[in-house]
């Protein structure tokens, strides 16, 4: 939980990750949400402080995904 740090970020030990292939919770061959949420525990014992997802929203991909089509 952030706390009154408002350079919290300088210290932070952030784990980039695409929810897409991280972890599949319900074996559509997809990493979800649900996956993300069950492995959170091995990502802050990995030392992570901060996670950084990538993007997940739909995109027609002109700007590696960060071009969101369906908000």
């Amino acid at each position: 939980m952030l706390g009154s740090d408002k350079y919290w970020y300088k210290d932070a030990v952030i784990y980039q990750l695409h929810v897409k292939a991280f972890f599949d919770a319900n074996d559509d061959g997809i990493g979800d949400f649900r996956g993300l949420t069950e492995k959170l525990d091995y990502i802050k014992s990995l030392g992570a402080t901060c996670i950084w997802l990538l993007p997940f929203f739909p995109s027609p991909m002109r700007d590696d995904g960060y071009d969101i089509a369906e908000y």
